[in-house]
């Protein structure tokens, strides 16, 4: 699920619809500039910089909190970005605005992969779906790049 991450109101729609208060939301960000521009980016931060487009949210201190809308990050200092290998990217680039990434699943329930079992709930409050087929594929790796240690976890 994806929304305007700069859209009070529509990242509040997706808390919602996913039944989740108390976890940011990581983002698709437009390019690694707008990384750059809105985040704290050192020397190791670069070097995954580097690996982008790639399979890893990074988890960065934030410079501009206005970047996002506050329901995104829920007041923490950090922000998690993505820019992963898929044709979306091109989407995300040309309208250079971040957009919410999250699972289409209500916290805590199984991960949907294919619309046959997408919530109820969360297909009726949907305003579009863009359905490609199946997911086969892993979520992303979470690299926090916020203390002194990278730390590196599957999800």
């Amino acid at each position: 699920m994806g929304c305007n991450a700069k859209d009070e109101k529509a990242v509040k729609k997706v808390r919602e619809l996913k039944g989740q208060s108390d976890k940011p939301f990581s983002v698709w960000a437009p390019s690694v500039d707008w990384i750059r521009e809105n985040c704290v980016v050192d020397k190791k931060a670069e070097e995954w910089l580097g690996k982008l487009p790639g399979p890893y949210t990074l988890i960065l201190k934030m410079k501009n909190k206005s970047c996002v809308a506050k329901s995104v990050h829920l007041d923490k200092n950090t922000l998690g970005v993505r820019i992963p290998s898929h044709w979306m990217q091109d989407f995300v680039s040309a309208v250079n605005t971040p957009i919410i990434t999250t699972s289409a699943n209500r916290t805590g329930e199984p991960f949907m992969t294919s619309h046959e079992n997408l919530h109820p709930d969360i297909k009726r409050g949907l305003d579009f779906i863009i359905y490609e087929g199946e997911k086969r594929g892993r979520p992303s790796q979470i690299v926090d790049l916020t203390g002194a240690k990278t730390t590196v976890k599957n999800r």
